[in-house]
């Protein structure tokens, strides 16, 4: 069954990830400052992913620990019909779920590509899990045009979610997952933070 499928894959996903990003862009060479990104910034980085999911709910927080300032966003999620369903991303933003693409591999893409904020920010993802190891692949479309393509390779360095890695450099104490993240990309006159630049906002739903 597609469900069993995508919900052993998730379980194999549960853990602390230290994920390595790079990026090139539609011409295909390397990214070294990423305009178009939710959180504009250098390239490459480090992120420490954790990743938690009880068959039903899915929830992933990743915590930048390298190559960028400190930066946490969280994500949240729920198996409903054989099929994950995202929390809404933000304003205006489509329906994103997490669908089977065969053993190992996971699809995060929008459910309907006629959501006029797609028109906007699209970004699905591509994870492939082995083991430790997994891998990600991401296109992003800005406005209707490719404007960059997105390589992450992980490793899986605890299995334990309980408490924050030793990698992780927030204070000793913190909740390993935080508040959910929303996102203005998707607005048709998204309201941009002026002192980082950052199209993301933290807030409490």
């Amino acid at each position: 069954m597609a469900e069993s499928r995508l919900v052993s894959d998730l379980t194999a996903m549960v853990g602390v990830w230290r994920d390595e990003l790079t990026a090139t862009d539609a011409e295909g060479v390397p990214v070294l400052w990423d305009h178009h990104g939710g959180i504009p910034g250098a390239f490459p980085y480090t992120n420490l992913v954790y990743v938690d999911f009880d068959g039903v709910k899915y929830q992933q927080t990743n915590v930048t620990i390298a190559g960028r300032d400190l930066h946490e966003r969280s994500f949240t999620a729920t198996v409903r019909d054989g099929v994950l369903i995202f929390d809404r991303l933000g304003p205006e933003a489509p329906e994103h779920r997490g669908v089977s693409g065969g053993p190992g591999l996971v699809w995060f893409v929008a459910t309907n590509l006629g959501d006029s904020g797609l028109q906007r920010y699209a970004e699905p993802d591509l994870i492939r899990i082995d083991g430790d190891r997994r891998w990600r692949d991401t296109v992003l479309w800005r406005n209707g045009a490719l404007a960059r393509l997105l390589h992450v390779e992980g490793t899986r360095v605890s299995v334990s979610t309980t408490e924050l890695h030793p990698l992780d450099p927030r204070p000793g104490g913190t909740a390993v997952h935080g508040q959910r993240s929303v996102t203005t990309n998707y607005q048709s006159q998204p309201q941009t933070d002026t002192a980082s630049g950052s199209e993301f906002q933290e807030v409490q739903l």
